[in-house]
């Protein structure tokens, strides 16, 4: 957003400098120095743009991927148990879901009511938990697929 005040405080200022009579008879000449100075102001426009609509597309892409990690992997405890220990979000029941330290029986209700899950962060993703409930219970859930 500040980019584009910027933008048009830039393309203000630059048509403060022509008079008006000028601008108006740049629009209307059909051939001469008015017509090939308002084609470059024109161009100048199109340029201008161009590089906001690029640079608008890469901070999109930035800030779609600033909060994962490199790897894709959710990041757990040094203190987190074996992955053969851990509840399996997919499979366990909700009876099953309530040994984890954290757990309250509404959210171990939830989580059975929106499976499948692809990993344990789709309980963020999807709004199954906050992100209170998840940091507590993160290092002892797993997402596994099929069936072991």
């Amino acid at each position: 957003m500040m980019v584009m005040v910027t933008i048009m405080t830039a393309n203000m200022h630059l048509h403060q400098h022509y008079e008006m009579a000028r601008v108006l008879s740049n629009l209307f000449l059909p051939a001469g120095r008015g017509r090939a100075e308002n084609g470059a102001v024109r161009a100048r426009a199109r340029w201008t743009v161009l590089a906001v609509a690029m640079l608008g597309v890469c901070l999109a892409a930035t800030a779609r991927h600033q909060d994962r990690d490199s790897n894709g992997a959710p990041k757990t405890s040094a203190a987190a148990p074996s992955p053969e220990a851990r509840v399996d979000i997919n499979h366990a029941s909700a009876a099953e879901l309530m040994t984890v330290p954290g757990m309250a029986r509404p959210w171990a209700e939830r989580i059975v009511r929106f499976r499948p899950y692809r990993s344990k962060q789709d309980l963020l993703d999807k709004g199954v938990v906050t992100s209170e409930v998840y940091d507590r219970i993160k290092d002892y859930v797993i997402a596994h697929r099929n069936r072991e």
